[in-house]
């Protein structure tokens, strides 16, 4: 009767986990993939390759600008590259691992002690690319939803952006100025939306190329109220960036591409 009862009991949880993308449960076979598999290694080496690849070419262009924040003549402007952090240059998936074999959602408080720890590791080829973009006098511009918000009282500053440099440098990339790592809430109007960021940037940058792992590290107005159709149809339309001047990497685990999908989330997946 036991053994029945178990065997009835993770059938229940497995239907409604079916329906239901957001427990910690969900993320076991992508968290596995991004820890384990060579193949995520590949994806990551494949776009900081990529982008080497391309940086001279970016570089003598004085036309050439990947956001399209950038307006009014920019050919004079010092060259940068706008780069996400989580999940694009430091990996996160050892605080996802702790959510997962814990079976507990993300929260901004466990979140902000896995920052102040410091100790998320380099995405592959992510610290080999920025030195050589400092190697190049290339200013590399940080974009993060990291918040910046008092830990212990009102007033008590930004500690996240200290412990994002410090995370930067035990990884291997030294020297970020704190002026170069833009966090959400730093400054009034930097929201998740990121535009508000790179059009900051754009006026005192010609932007180069962008990295990031999600859709909104590139496009504004991605991330809400937007079906996964439009999705799609911004992706054709801009398809001569991607690997060119569009970097993007892999990140199986979270994002807006889930926040998009209405529940029950099984309908997205089709069969035949």
């Amino acid at each position: 009767m036991n053994k029945l009862f178990r065997l009835l009991f993770y059938c229940v949880v497995l239907l409604l986990s079916a329906g239901c993308a957001s427990t910690a449960d969900n993320n076991f076979n992508s968290l596995l993939w991004m820890q384990s598999s060579a193949e995520y290694k590949a994806n990551a080496l494949q776009a900081y390759n990529a982008a080497m690849r391309n940086i001279d070419a970016a570089l003598a262009d004085r036309r050439w600008t990947a956001a399209g924040e950038q307006v009014g003549d920019f050919s004079s402007l010092p060259p940068a590259v706008v780069m996400d952090i989580d999940e694009t240059v430091l990996d996160n998936s050892r605080y996802m691992g702790k959510e997962v074999l814990e079976n507990r959602a993300w929260s901004s408080t466990t979140w902000d002690e896995w920052v102040a720890l410091k100790e998320a590791a380099a995405v592959p080829g992510a610290v080999e690319f920025i030195n050589a973009m400092n190697g190049k006098s290339v200013r590399v511009i940080f974009i993060s939803n990291r918040e910046c918000r008092s830990r212990d009282k009102p007033g008590s500053g930004c500690s996240q952006e200290a412990d994002t440099i410090e995370n930067l440098a035990k990884a291997g990339v030294h020297g970020v100025l704190p002026e170069n790592v833009l966090l959400m809430g730093e400054q009034d109007g930097w929201t998740s939306e990121k535009k508000s960021r790179r059009e900051y940037i754009a006026e005192r940058y010609r932007i180069v190329m962008l990295f990031g792992d999600d859709l909104g590290d590139f496009l504004p107005g991605v991330k809400n109220n937007i079906t996964p159709q439009e999705r799609d149809r911004l992706v054709r339309e801009h398809k001569n960036n991607w690997g060119r001047m569009w970097f993007m990497l892999s990140n199986p685990t979270y994002g807006s591409w889930l926040n998009v999908l209405g529940d029950p989330k099984s309908r997205y997946i089709r069969s035949y």
